[in-house]
């Protein structure tokens, strides 16, 4: 029940951030900092609801941390998503069955 009100919150808020400029603002936005600012702030949701619940995924921060550390690094090597998310599961089980 507690991912439906998490996909709820995160789906309310990224569509009222898409939609509060277009409400209250009636020109074009030329100042770059808020351009950027809107752009970014769905991403930062994301990040801040979803970061946690990666660590506390797994019961042990050790398993997380490194199928954390795994997805960073493949992402950063511009992997596809299926890749990355596969690889860091499969090295948190790894973690898990040596711990």
């Amino acid at each position: 029940m507690s991912i439906c009100i998490y996909i709820v919150v995160m789906a309310g808020v990224t569509y009222m951030l898409r939609m509060l400029p277009f409400a209250f603002f009636r020109k074009k936005i030329k100042s770059a900092f808020i351009k950027s600012f809107l752009y970014y702030m769905p991403y930062a949701v994301l990040s801040a609801m979803t970061i946690p619940a990666i660590f506390f995924s797994t019961g042990n921060m050790i398993t997380a941390t490194a199928g954390t550390i795994t997805a960073l690094i493949l992402a950063y090597f511009n992997f596809p998503l299926i890749v990355v998310a596969i690889s860091a599961s499969i090295i948190a089980f790894i973690f898990d069955l040596i711990l």
